[in-house]
Protein backbone atom coordinates (compact mmCIF):
# COMPACT_ATOMS: atom_id res chain seq x y z
CA UNK A 1 0.00 0.00 0.00
CA UNK A 2 3.04 2.26 -0.08
CA UNK A 3 3.03 2.64 -3.85
CA UNK A 4 2.61 6.24 -5.09
CA UNK A 5 -0.39 5.34 -7.26
CA UNK A 6 -2.34 3.96 -4.26
CA UNK A 7 -4.35 6.22 -1.94
CA UNK A 8 -5.55 4.81 1.40
CA UNK A 9 -8.44 6.06 3.54
CA UNK A 10 -9.56 5.11 7.02
CA UNK A 11 -12.81 5.82 8.76
CA UNK A 12 -13.06 6.26 12.51
CA UNK A 13 -15.62 6.68 15.24
CA UNK A 14 -13.83 8.40 18.07
CA UNK A 15 -10.80 6.23 18.81
CA UNK A 16 -12.21 3.16 17.04
CA UNK A 17 -11.06 2.27 13.55
CA UNK A 18 -14.13 1.24 11.54
CA UNK A 19 -12.60 0.44 8.19
CA UNK A 20 -9.87 0.90 5.60
CA UNK A 21 -10.10 1.28 1.82
CA UNK A 22 -7.60 1.92 -0.97
CA UNK A 23 -7.85 3.03 -4.59
CA UNK A 24 -5.09 2.50 -7.14
CA UNK A 25 -4.71 4.24 -10.47
CA UNK A 26 -4.05 1.61 -13.16
CA UNK A 27 -4.21 4.10 -16.04
CA UNK A 28 -5.61 7.62 -16.51
CA UNK A 29 -9.13 6.20 -16.95
CA UNK A 30 -9.01 2.95 -14.95
CA UNK A 31 -8.86 2.49 -11.19
CA UNK A 32 -8.63 -0.53 -8.92
CA UNK A 33 -10.26 -0.96 -5.57
CA UNK A 34 -7.09 -2.31 -4.05
CA UNK A 35 -8.33 -3.07 -0.58
CA UNK A 36 -11.42 -2.80 1.58
CA UNK A 37 -11.57 -4.02 5.14
CA UNK A 38 -14.13 -3.48 7.88
CA UNK A 39 -13.12 -3.90 11.51
CA UNK A 40 -14.62 -7.15 12.87
CA UNK A 41 -16.89 -5.36 15.34
CA UNK A 42 -18.43 -3.20 12.59
CA UNK A 43 -19.49 -5.71 9.96
CA UNK A 44 -23.16 -4.75 9.57
CA UNK A 45 -23.69 -0.99 10.12
CA UNK A 46 -22.88 0.06 6.53
CA UNK A 47 -19.17 0.83 6.92
CA UNK A 48 -18.17 -1.10 3.78
CA UNK A 49 -21.00 0.46 1.77
CA UNK A 50 -19.88 3.95 2.83
CA UNK A 51 -16.24 3.19 1.99
CA UNK A 52 -17.21 1.83 -1.42
CA UNK A 53 -19.36 4.89 -2.14
CA UNK A 54 -16.40 7.12 -1.21
CA UNK A 55 -14.04 5.21 -3.52
CA UNK A 56 -16.48 5.33 -6.43
CA UNK A 57 -17.08 9.06 -5.97
CA UNK A 58 -13.34 9.66 -5.93
CA UNK A 59 -12.85 7.48 -9.01
CA UNK A 60 -15.44 9.57 -10.87
CA UNK A 61 -13.79 12.80 -9.67
CA UNK A 62 -10.45 11.51 -10.98
CA UNK A 63 -12.04 10.91 -14.38
CA UNK A 64 -11.91 7.13 -14.35
CA UNK A 65 -14.34 5.48 -16.73
CA UNK A 66 -13.92 2.06 -15.12
CA UNK A 67 -13.07 0.58 -11.73
CA UNK A 68 -12.01 -3.03 -11.26
CA UNK A 69 -11.31 -5.24 -8.29
CA UNK A 70 -10.07 -8.70 -7.42
CA UNK A 71 -11.79 -10.61 -4.64
CA UNK A 72 -12.11 -14.17 -3.41
CA UNK A 73 -14.55 -16.97 -4.15
CA UNK A 74 -14.47 -18.72 -0.76
CA UNK A 75 -17.55 -18.45 1.49
CA UNK A 76 -15.80 -15.85 3.65
CA UNK A 77 -15.99 -13.45 0.65
CA UNK A 78 -19.75 -13.87 0.10
CA UNK A 79 -20.71 -10.61 1.82
CA UNK A 80 -18.10 -8.66 -0.13
CA UNK A 81 -19.28 -10.19 -3.40
CA UNK A 82 -22.89 -9.26 -2.59
CA UNK A 83 -21.81 -5.68 -1.79
CA UNK A 84 -19.96 -5.32 -5.10
CA UNK A 85 -22.82 -6.89 -7.08
CA UNK A 86 -25.34 -4.57 -5.40
CA UNK A 87 -23.16 -1.60 -6.45
CA UNK A 88 -23.34 -2.76 -10.08
CA UNK A 89 -20.04 -4.60 -10.46
CA UNK A 90 -20.05 -7.49 -12.92
CA UNK A 91 -17.54 -10.22 -13.62
CA UNK A 92 -14.74 -8.89 -15.78
CA UNK A 93 -11.37 -9.76 -17.25
CA UNK A 94 -8.19 -10.52 -15.34
CA UNK A 95 -6.16 -7.35 -14.85
CA UNK A 96 -3.20 -5.86 -13.04
CA UNK A 97 -0.94 -8.89 -13.22
CA UNK A 98 -3.12 -11.01 -10.93
CA UNK A 99 -3.01 -14.74 -11.64
CA UNK A 100 -6.35 -16.26 -12.57
CA UNK A 101 -7.44 -19.17 -10.38
CA UNK A 102 -10.62 -20.80 -9.05
CA UNK A 103 -9.95 -18.90 -5.80
CA UNK A 104 -10.29 -15.37 -7.10
CA UNK A 105 -12.90 -13.34 -8.92
CA UNK A 106 -12.38 -10.29 -11.10
CA UNK A 107 -15.11 -7.66 -11.21
CA UNK A 108 -15.50 -4.35 -13.02
CA UNK A 109 -17.85 -1.37 -13.02
CA UNK A 110 -18.27 1.13 -15.86
CA UNK A 111 -18.51 4.64 -14.42
CA UNK A 112 -20.70 7.29 -16.00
Amino acid sequence: MRHPDITVWTTWEGEALLGVAALRQLSPDHGEIKSMRTAPGNLRPGVARALLAHLLALARARGYTRVSLETGTAPMFAAANRLYEAAGFIDGPVFGGYPESPHNRFMTLALR
